[in-house]
């Protein structure tokens, strides 16, 4: 698939787009307006599934590892995520039908490894290395994503730092984080499932 990223020109996540989810809105004030991370989206297609690579750079966020902004999906669909170099971190979190957070999990993924992210899930993807973190995800086309929770909550329930893993204050309960493990294959029958069959 490298190739295939030569003769296209990605979408760009600036650091200034991400500014509504970064913990350490202090650092943000003074900090230079760098491309976080770039998405080249709709290398393939297979039926009505979407791939897609993301590249994100080593980069800190004051003390916070960079990560992705954050989206849920509106609807019921999955995601499917596989590393392609170096390590990932896929925080999940799930709300209730008051928009509080039940539900939270970590999947620490390396080459090789797939995360699949479950129905009414949002999620966030952190590069928690010092090198570049490529990644491809298999979606539905008919998948929107809604960015306005973790907009207004300054991100996700939980930040990876330098020093550990730190709750964000702005939620008011937050659930224990607990961990899975990354898978090595595509679930069976996978594309039935990222349609929601």
């Amino acid at each position: 698939m490298n190739k295939h990223l030569k003769n296209r020109k990605p979408d760009i996540r600036f650091l200034r787009d991400m500014s509504a989810v970064v913990a350490d809105q202090d650092w943000l004030k003074t900090a230079p307006n760098f491309e976080a991370y770039y998405m080249y989206r709709g290398i393939e297609t297979k039926g009505n599934l979407r791939y897609d690579i993301t590249v994100i750079p080593a980069h800190m966020m004051g003390d916070e590892f960079i990560k992705t902004k954050g989206h849920y999906h509106i609807g019921s669909h999955p995601e499917i995520y596989i590393v392609l170099e170096g390590e990932a971190i896929y925080l999940m979190q799930k709300k209730d039908d008051n928009g509080q957070v039940d539900d939270v999990f970590a999947i620490k993924a390396k080459a090789g490894d797939i995360a699949v992210i479950p129905p009414f899930y949002g999620h966030v993807t952190i590069n928690p290395s010092k090198q570049k973190l490529k990644m491809a995800n298999w979606v539905s086309m008919d998948c929107k994503s809604e960015y306005e929770l973790y907009e207004k909550n300054r991100g996700a329930c939980w930040y990876y730092t330098k020093d550990s893993w730190v709750k964000n204050k702005k939620y008011s309960e937050i659930p224990d984080l607990r961990f899975e493990k990354p898978v090595r294959e595509l679930p069976e029958n996978w594309e039935r499932f990222l349609e929601g069959e």
